[in-house]
């Protein structure tokens, strides 16, 4: 007997379709849900149909915030920075370093290199040492076929920028890449780079087909993959803050600037060594910068994976951001692998996404990378200064106060009442009931 909760051809049934056959095997009160996802609908149903093609099977929207976060002084310009997150006391956290920073020179950036990379697997079972021979030849080609696609970008100073052969038969039994370079200016260029590679797959059994100079059996090849590669070593920007020691001023409990530029140095210190507390310290510098990518249209998958991998680099999970105290002097620092784009993609389809950067006043993908770096380094700073002077739970659950509120569905008197009374109190959740069930006893 066919189980009720398997379907075919759901991907045909019109949106309300979908809905109904969901909530009627899955849900125990449809109609409230029917409602419920409806609600969500956009009200414009130009722009409904713009959110339904992002994606396949789409039967609501998912509410996220768009919040800003001020006073962000970078490079001598200031910016209201877009972030879309969850978590109010990300926000909070940036705007504060933002503002404290503000007073100090501000944030200063540097896009190091824009390079961007792809790659094509191929098995192969011929000499290699002849493949290595012929490849300037191969490579020509490859970059000869693929004008047409790399015309317009070449026009605008980008394109295919080098192309390598890198043999792998050591690792796997005939394994051979082509690892290719691209620059692709505004645009991020996954499509771009995709649609390359797959032309330089056939121009590469073209070659080998028609050459004279390979045997027939060295004219059998198998193309395994051609692909982007989301690791991106050389697409790097740095962002730092940077000041003299005395200028750092006093901290919470008597704690003075040479102290806390000591213990924050051993902060950073620990995540450069501690694999374990690396991954927390980095998960915190994205919380920053997924909240911008988010609000920009970006990728924030391919680049935590990108950056994730990065930290990797020289063989242990480290720290991305730094920190030097020298001569009285204190610099805090990030390098970070970053493949933005402002052009194409979501970027120029999502009403939102074009709203955020037209308040960041339309940046190309060099400013965007700047822009980004530093909303990084800037959470980054502040979860640092709480977790070496005050610990980061005074902040952070005063900050989830609201949504503990809205859980227990406090009124605006006992959100007033219970903020109040939490000031210089512990958060937690059972706290707050209990003072709540206390307050409606009266």
């Amino acid at each position: 007997m066919k189980d009720k909760k398997t379907i075919s051809g759901f991907s045909k049934l019109s949106k309300r379709g979908k809905i109904k056959w969901m909530v009627e095997n899955f849900f125990k009160d449809p109609e409230s849900v029917i409602s419920e996802l409806q609600s969500y609908w956009h009200s414009n149903e130009e722009q409904q149909k713009i959110l339904d093609n992002f994606s396949e099977n789409t039967i609501s929207n998912f509410p996220m915030p768009f919040g800003v976060s001020p006073n962000f002084v970078i490079d001598d310009e200031t910016y209201c920075i877009p972030m879309v997150i969850e978590e109010s006391s990300v926000v909070a956290a940036a705007s504060a370093a933002a503002k404290f920073w503000m007073r100090r020179g501000g944030f200063k950036t540097e896009v190091i290199s824009t390079v961007k990379l792809g790659q094509v697997h191929f098995i192969w079972h011929g000499d290699g040492k002849k493949l290595e021979y012929y490849f300037p030849d191969i490579k020509k080609k490859l970059i000869e076929e693929s004008f047409s696609l790399t015309e317009s970008m070449v026009k605008r100073g980008g394109g295919i920028m080098d192309i390598e052969l890198i043999d792998l038969t050591e690792s796997q039994k005939g394994l051979y890449q082509f690892r290719a370079s691209f620059e692709t200016c505004d645009s991020m260029g996954a499509n771009f780079i995709n649609t390359c590679l797959e032309q330089f797959s056939k121009s590469l059994k073209s070659y080998l087909l028609f050459s004279k100079d390979f045997s027939a059996d060295e004219k059998n090849i198998e193309v395994i993959m051609s692909i982007l590669s989301n690791y991106t070593p050389d697409c790097i920007v740095r962002a730092t803050v940077e000041c003299p020691v005395d200028d750092l001023g006093d901290f919470p409990h008597g704690m003075t600037s040479e102290d806390f530029a000591g213990r924050f140095f051993m902060a950073v210190k620990i995540a450069e060594i501690d694999p374990y507390r690396a991954a927390t310290h980095n998960k915190g510098i994205y919380n920053g910068i997924d909240a911008v990518v988010i609000a920009t249209g970006n990728d924030f998958r391919a680049i935590e994976a990108c950056g994730h991998t990065y930290a990797s680099r020289n063989g242990s999970y480290s720290s991305l951001s730094h920190c030097e105290v020298k001569d009285g002097h204190f610099k805090f620092w990030i390098d970070l692998p970053l493949a933005v784009g402002t052009v194409g993609g979501l970027t120029s389809l999502h009403p939102i996404a074009k709203r955020s950067l037209e308040l960041l006043g339309n940046p190309n993908a060099d400013q965007l990378m700047r822009i980004i770096a530093t909303a990084g380094l800037a959470q980054n700073f502040s979860a640092l200064r709480s977790l070496v002077t005050t610990g980061i739970q005074q902040g952070h659950m005063r900050m989830h106060l609201q949504n503990i509120l809205n859980q227990l569905k406090a009124t605006k008197d006992e959100e007033i009442a219970a903020i109040n009374h939490f000031a210089d109190e512990i958060v937690s959740f059972s706290a707050v009931r209990q003072f709540l069930d206390k307050l409606r006893l009266g």
